[in-house]
């Protein structure tokens, strides 16, 4: 009980101007921050993947099924900080049980459910479908058994049953592509639907999110790419140099946006802009000038607009192994930047008082559902998933078979 008076009045000292009492404790705290930002990398993994499949974007066909693979790894586990935040999991059934239509939040257990099942696991069965055919025949033991159950029966691999499936995996992610906007553009939609928070009420909250999680998603599929292409001892440069363009492109609009935005905001010059102000000046100046801003954004866009191929050729010529170096750091930091984001939304549009005349803090705890272990672990998690998948599904060329064995085609 002392330890907490102590935490308290600690923070009190560094409460400044006009509080209410049920202002000073944040209500959303670090889990609600690792939600947006882990539906953002599946968002922006799926549209990846679908430059491939749609948009014929051949140099990036080595990381279509590493794309899928992640995006699945981090679906699975998105629902979880929600879940944790609440308190009651059992009670999210009742989101299926008695949906509330006019409720945003109520609605993503249905997009969750719709993108899950009808997008993701369809697309990646349709896909895999020829390759775990063949492996079940190749194979011994339990994973023979896997891809076994795993084909569902449907063992046909002639020429008409495969050309159904490519068909099928283009038509599915079609559908996908504005799943993936509903995804996590839902969840930009709901901050910039409350009216009563000038931080978060913008009409360009949703997009700002939709295409942050676009950079997110395509800096951490080259950051995987990479490493794994480090311990197969192989990876494709024109893939990695495409990756690099798409994401400089990607971080360009996105960062135009939150200046647009930005530059709104000054322009109207409402009531709230002096405490925002001061917001930006003093709690948020880490987060948002150096490590958003500065860190996960200028200087990202500086080594790409050098090292990449965007502008048609590189403005400098780096040897391949610097490249690759620069490709990775840079996708690193915007990681960073991309978090930072996520935090200054969440945390920052609760560090203000709604008389708009004072400032509050936030104090992380590092143990409790609420603390930096737990999100540490949400955040593992998925890259554990993800090895299970790859081992099961290896999404590289040279693991796919390339014909049946003999006397097994003739199914």
């Amino acid at each position: 009980m002392q330890g907490l008076t102590e935490q308290l009045n600690n923070v009190l000292q560094q409460v400044s101007g006009y509080i209410y009492p049920n202002e000073v404790e944040l209500q959303w705290s670090l889990l609600i921050v690792v939600y947006p930002y882990i539906t953002g990398l599946v968002a922006g993994a799926f549209i990846l993947a679908s430059l491939e499949r749609v948009f014929n974007v051949k140099e990036v066909e080595p990381t279509y099924r590493l794309a899928l693979l992640t995006a699945l790894a981090f679906l699975l586990i998105a629902p979880l900080p929600l879940l944790l935040h609440l308190g009651h999991p059992e009670r999210s059934l009742e989101i299926f049980l008695t949906p509330n239509t006019h409720s945003a939040m109520a609605m993503f257990g249905f997009i969750y459910a719709w993108y899950l099942a009808v997008v993701l696991l369809l697309e990646i069965w349709f896909d895999y479908r020829r390759d775990l055919v063949l492996w079940a025949r190749n194979e011994h033991g339990l994973r023979r058994w896997i891809h076994l159950i795993l084909t569902l029966g449907a063992t046909d691999i002639s020429e008409a049953a495969v050309e159904f499936d490519r068909k099928a995996v283009r038509f599915i992610t079609i559908i996908g592509i504005p799943s993936a906007f509903l995804l996590h553009g839902y969840v930009g939609f709901i901050f910039g639907s409350v009216k009563a928070n000038p931080w978060w009420s913008s009409v360009l909250i949703p997009i700002v999110f939709l295409f942050s999680a676009i950079v997110s998603g395509i800096a951490l599929v080259l950051i995987l790419y990479l490493l794994t292409g480090l311990v197969r001892r192989g990876f494709e440069m024109a893939c990695l140099d495409k990756l690099a363009s798409f994401l400089f492109y990607a971080l360009i609009l996105d960062f135009s946006l939150e200046i647009l935005d930005f530059i709104h905001r000054l322009y109207e010059a409402e009531e709230s802009i002096k405490i925002l102000s001061t917001l930006i000046s003093t709690r948020l100046f880490l987060s948002l000038i150096v490590l958003q801003a500065l860190t996960g954004t200028v200087l990202p866009l500086l080594c790409l607009a050098f090292v990449s191929p965007a502008f048609g050729r590189p403005l400098v010529r780096f040897p391949e192994e610097l490249r690759r170096l620069v490709y990775l750091g840079s996708a690193v930091l915007i990681q960073i930047g991309i978090f930072s984001t996520r935090w200054n939304v969440v945390i920052g549009g609760q560090l203000f008082s709604k008389s708009l005349r004072g400032l509050t803090v936030y104090k992380m705890a590092l143990t409790g559902m609420e603390g930096l272990f737990v999100s540490v672990v949400l955040l593992a998690v998925p890259f554990v998933l993800l090895y299970i998948f790859v081992k099961l599904l290896p999404p590289w060329k040279e693991s796919s078979p390339t014909q049946p064995p003999e006397g097994a085609a003739g199914d």
